[in-house]
């Protein structure tokens, strides 16, 4: 199989296979008082601190189940007296969107922007959403469907010129670029930078005060009960490191392996949102006329995807998509591929080719 999903999540590194390896076997409870516990914290604390060096200065690491808790903890864990708007855009995760529906139910008031054509969001138009009765602003780094990189200094001086803090899903940004300065609080994912699933974060300014979002012992410093997983912690910190130490390489990389699916790839393809503000390790592509559902069934041995994991088997076109002004048969006209560190130009390109192929029998087909 040739796989082109990055976006869902990535290959596990084997740098941080060996590092969770020996923590498959330590069982200790790393709350325990014990010396086996206390070599548990003392792992998972050298894990917080690989993840921190990845991340912005004077914050505080939070360990959650993954980027989905941590934007639930930020979203739902953010008082201010007499603000009780939270400004969104209509193209965030679901993580995000689903939140944002509930907190409305419960009194608070959403808005949720549009985006342009290319993805983007219209600063001027969120200047005039944040005023003195916002809370916060949540607009992710990355698109995690269609890679689009949004302003994220300039969105955290807007939200901050008002009195508002600045939330950034950087799940998909997250050391394949430095995260830009202004954010209050980041959510990140060790499952997209080749890490193991069921581990993320939630970094906040240290200044920045939140509710707990599950109750119990308070073991994560009384953000977070429950029992820390160290193999997964140790997992987490060896990706961060490594993301750290390979980044430049890692970015090298996906610049080749992004001509190369396009000249692969030939004409007839339209990108999807900004082809210049944007992470050119996700590559979403539409062609008239393609049936995208058909064209993955057919290439099974390929891996890739038609947008986001969390709405795949919806039947709905993507909200992203449909986002940008594109008509339900464009929606349905567009692939997703990820690529990434392990992806060899080769397999990249007979990829290409091969989804190149199936689409024009797709064409000839319908002529």
């Amino acid at each position: 199989m040739i796989y082109l999903d990055y976006q869902a999540t990535t290959p596990l590194a084997p740098e941080v296979k060996a590092a969770m390896l020996p923590w498959l076997d330590h069982f200790a409870n790393p709350h325990s008082p014990s010396r086996a516990g206390r070599e548990a914290a003392a792992a998972i604390e050298h894990a917080r601190s690989q993840v921190a060096v990845a991340l912005p200065p004077h914050g505080d690491v939070i360990f959650t189940s993954g980027a989905t808790e941590a934007l639930n903890l930020a979203l739902r864990g953010v008082h201010s007296d007499g603000r009780h708007r939270i400004v969104t855009l209509v193209t965030e995760h679901a993580a995000v969107l689903d939140t944002c529906d509930w907190l409305e139910g419960q009194g608070s008031e959403i808005v949720r922007l549009p985006v342009g054509a290319d993805g983007l969001v219209d600063l001027a138009a969120l200047r005039a959403a944040v005023d003195e009765r916002t809370a916060l602003v949540a607009i992710m780094l990355v698109n995690n469907e269609i890679g689009v990189i949004q302003p994220i200094e300039e969105i955290a001086a807007i939200a901050h010129a008002a009195g508002a803090l600045m939330l950034c899903d950087a799940v998909q940004g997250f050391n394949r670029m430095a995260i830009p300065d202004g954010p209050d609080l980041v959510a990140v994912s060790a499952h997209k930078i080749y890490g193991p699933k069921g581990i993320g974060a939630l970094w906040k300014r240290s200044d920045v005060t939140l509710e707990p979002l599950l109750h119990g012992g308070g073991q994560e410093r009384g953000f977070r009960s429950g029992t820390l997983s160290p193999m997964l912690c140790a997992g987490f910190g060896a990706a961060a490191a490594l993301a750290v130490a390979k980044r430049e390489t890692d970015a090298a990389h996906v610049e080749r392996l992004w001509h190369v699916a396009l000249d692969a790839l030939g004409p007839g393809w339209t990108v999807n949102g900004s082809a210049d503000q944007r992470y050119h390790g996700n590559l979403n592509l539409r062609r008239d006329g393609l049936d995208a559902a058909r064209l993955l069934a057919e290439l099974r041995d390929i891996a890739f995807s038609l947008g986001s994991a969390c709405a795949s088997g919806s039947g709905r076109p993507s909200h992203v998509l449909r986002a940008l002004g594109l008509r339900d048969a464009e929606a349905r006209a567009s692939i997703r591929l990820g690529f990434g560190r392990y992806t060899t130009e080769d397999d990249l390109a007979d990829a290409c080719r091969r989804i190149r192929v199936a689409a024009d029998a797709q064409q000839r087909w319908v002529a």
